[in-house]
């Protein structure tokens, strides 16, 4: 027995929630007994390295490098994406691509390379493997990229999982970026950073990792090129970063470096070179394309947890409306179940949901309902009845039940890696439709168990079918709520098929797009934790999750009328614009912080309100292209150095540039700008870029710049389209994109191409197409002419 667990064990039974602390204290000693049992030991292990390079076989697309102790599979797929698989391991099954694996490309050639070594020449990238093993990936220029060394491999000696690690070096001026959702920056540091998803318990900041959703997938920035890396294993990992220097010591360079220490499943890897728009594209092309919202998802959202009644509900809602503040959706969390059991409703409190959805649909608001995937195990629980009728849940080594403290108490998991189960589980959402609700957000999905001590999880050695496979929870654990979200989506998409689904999850794995987004999950409510809020939504959409945002105000905590303000502010030019707050946290609703924040926090609505054509617009790209909304500024220029170490500012899309105030008691900031003109929206004043310039910002607006030539598609007074040009650079074009959208279904819009020019002494915008040039068929206002 451990000691420390002990103690922590008896300060649990001691406080307040004595019969939740007992059931949290018995849950960590239960999971410590069954990982006993159900988990193989570890033993003596042998180490491994693949050898000396024996010979090669060319294949589809590249081929198969055998060494003494293992064998190497490279292929290079049509959309130019490049796989490799060590002992034998192929880009399938994976729960990260969608679908099948693309083609090979016919083009790329296997071929002998000095020394011995073998390499694989194809249009985008060249793959060069040493005779040890030992791979470099290059542009076709022949510049290195990244040069991974020999891997290495633990065996134990009496069989089973082998844990591998993989040592990398990078350019000396590369930047690291991704991993999923990271509060530290959106830069990854020098550090440490574990592929494990984790409810941390806490209302977190910037110094909390890892979070809710972790990711192998790497976007590395460098001079030469921008390469995405993506490892395709889901067990426990560990990334350490180390930035390089260039000219360090005697003047040479020192390259970045990056090591990677997995638990278990296939070193297999994916590498995407080329501009960060070609490599996000290619990347959703391998784990699907990002699911498109509803109109109304990309408008403002409230949500609480502690709303209580139906009567709240509708005197928050009468609260926005009597004060003409645009509203989209509320949210209601667990307080609207019946003892916290998911898909019920508490009819006390609630007793006629359906006519208050009715009533919401009525004046443009959507009603959405949390959903947790643990499930109250009593008998005479539907759910529970349900699902042990279609033997739905976790089981343990043994065949028992797994078993966890959630919010109603004793709890069982679905088993989401189970096609059967997915499938059953995504019929329950009938009941959630017919209670009203239009959107779905997923929450305690990593799965979370309140355990008194240890991992607050499921035990590692709970067993999952993982598609037939068959597996244990340290595979399982990272896809698990990637497996949710697909159960939910692909049941939306038969209950309510002429419907675009709207979910949102916690948790979730590389290819999560495909069903969703994600939000900030826990944040803290402070000044550091509006920042960790950018981090988050802007690591997220480079890892190909355009669709994300924080709660607004912090989870926790009564944020001051500034931070509130500057948050809200913030907000309203995210993906996901949600105002959301812990039970025992302050107030969210705008007039809880005085006429002067509710009128700034107006302005900030109704100008959300008046983009929502261009966040659709973003929205059908991202789903076509993998671009994000939200974008680094080195977007477009990644050869920018300066603007790579930018983290406080933001593209939203092509057409603005976002510079949120993130420290207090500013009226003034920095602001790096992009090669190129650029308008302030409310002042109209010029800058230039590239270099830094001192904006105002006062109290009642963030910074907003337009690029110049921008065209931008607004909502108009009269509810309609309308076209906001910015006008361009004598001698230079501009133009934007539009796409139509009613706001659901599932018709595929024609992007229309707009252009923005000079003749004489005006700005022309004309909309060009496949059959010409022509008038817009929308108003047009040009600004930015003094």
């Amino acid at each position: 027995m451990d000691g420390r667990d002990l103690v922590r064990s008896v300060r649990v039974v001691g406080s307040a929630r004595v019969a939740r602390g007992f059931r949290t204290v018995r849950a960590a000693w239960r999971m410590r007994r069954t990982d006993a049992v159900g988990l193989p030991p570890r033993g003596v292990e042998r180490a491994r390295v693949p050898g000396v390079v024996q010979g090669a076989e060319p294949g589809p697309g590249g081929g198969v490098i055998r060494f003494g102790r293992s064998e190497l599979r490279i292929v290079v797929t049509v959309n130019g994406a490049v796989f490799w698989g060590w002992d034998g391991a192929g880009p399938e099954p994976s729960y990260a691509l969608a679908g099948r694996c693309p083609e090979p490309d016919p083009r790329a050639v296997l071929e002998p390379d000095k020394d011995g070594g073998w390499r694989v020449v194809a249009e985008r990238a060249t793959v060069v493997v040493s005779r040890h093993g030992a791979v470099e990936v290059c542009t076709p220029g022949g510049v290195t990229l990244r040069r991974d060394l020999p891997p290495r491999w633990w065996e134990p000696v009496g069989g089973g999982t082998a844990r591998w690690m993989q040592r990398s070096e990078v350019a000396a001026d590369a930047r690291f970026f991704g991993l999923g959702g990271r509060a530290a920056g959106v830069r990854l540091r020098d550090g440490s950073y574990r592929l494990w998803n984790t409810d941390p318990g806490h209302a977190f900041g910037p110094g909390d990792d890892p979070l809710y959703i972790t990711m192998p997938v790497q976007l590395v920035v460098a001079d030469a090129a921008t390469h995405l890396v993506f490892h395709d294993s889901s067990w426990d990992g560990r990334v350490t970063l180390w930035e390089g220097e260039e000219g360090a010591g005697s003047g040479h360079d020192r390259a970045g470096r990056c090591e990677l220490r997995m638990e278990g499943g296939p070193l297999r890897c994916w590498v995407i070179v080329g501009t960060p728009a070609r490599v996000l594209h290619a990347w959703a092309s391998l784990t699907g394309a990002p699911a498109l919202p509803p109109g109304w998802a990309l408008g403002h959202q409230h949500a609480r947890w502690g709303f209580g009644s139906e009567q709240e509900v509708r005197r928050i809602v009468a609260g926005y409306q009597e004060r003409d503040l645009p509203l989209d959706a509320v949210h209601l969390d667990i307080d609207h179940y019946d003892e916290h059991q998911v898909f019920t409703v508490d009819h006390e409190r609630f007793p006629k949901l359906p006519g208050l959805a009715e009533d919401l649909r009525r004046d443009g608001i959507r009603l959405v309902s949390i959903v947790d995937p643990a499930v109250k195990a009593t008998p005479g629980n539907a759910v529970y009845d349900g699902g042990s009728a279609v033997d739905a849940f976790v089981k343990d080594a043994s065949g028992r039940l797994v078993q966890g403290v959630v919010w109603p108490g004793e709890s069982v998991y679905p088993d989401f890696t189970h096609a059967r189960v997915r499938k059953w589980w995504g019929g329950l959402y009938e009941e959630r439709l017919a209670q009203g609700f239009a959107g779905f957000w997923h929450d305690m999905n990593e799965p979370t168990s309140f355990n008194a001590f240890g991992e607050s999880t499921l035990p590692r050695s709970a067993r999952h079918t993982l598609e037939g496979r068959g597996g244990d929870h340290r595979e399982a654990h990272n896809v698990y709520a990637l497996c949710m979200a697909r159960a939910g989506y692909e049941g939306l998409r038969e209950l309510v098929p002429r419907e675009r689904p709207f979910l949102f999850s916690r948790s979730g794995w590389a290819g999560m797009q495909r069903y969703g987004g994600t939000w900030s999950g826990d944040v803290a409510t402070g000044w550091p934790g509006l920042r960790a809020s950018l981090s988050l939504v802007m690591g997220l959409g480079l890892c190909g999750v355009p669709y994300s945002g924080p709660d607004v105000g912090g989870f926790d905590g009564s944020p001051s009328p500034e931070l509130y303000l500057r948050w809200f502010q913030l907000g309203a030019y995210l993906p996901l614009f949600r105002t959301h707050a812990s039970l025992r946290a302050g107030r969210r609703e705008p007039w809880e912080f005085g006429a002067e924040v509710l009128e700034h926090a107006r302005a900030a609505l109704v100008e959300r309100r008046r983009l929502l054509p261009y966040f659709m617009t973003l929205a059908h790209l991202a789903r076509r292209t993998g671009a994000p909304y939200v974008r680094p500024l080195w977007w477009g220029t990644p050869e920018d150095r300066a603007l790579r170490d930018c983290e406080d500012a933001f593209l939203l899309g092509d057409c603005l540039l976002v510079a949120p105030v993130l420290d207090p008691g500013a009226d003034r900031r920095a602001v790096r700008l992009p090669r190129g003109r650029w308008y302030d929206t409310v002042t109209e004043r010029v800058y230039e870029g590239p270099g830094q310039v001192l904006v105002d910002a006062p109290l009642s607006r963030i910074p907003v710049l337009a690029r110049a030539g921008a065209v931008v598609p607004v909502r108009s007074d009269d509810g309609g389209t309308a076209l906001e040009v910015w006008a361009p650079v004598r001698g230079r074009t501009g133009g934007g994109l539009v796409v139509p959208d009613a706001g659901d279904g599932w018709d595929e819009p024609e992007i229309e191409r707009y252009v923005a020019r000079w003749a004489g002494r005006r700005v022309v915008v004309t909309r060009e197409g496949e059959d010409g040039v022509g008038e817009p068929p929308y108003p047009v206002r040009i600004r930015g002419l003094g």
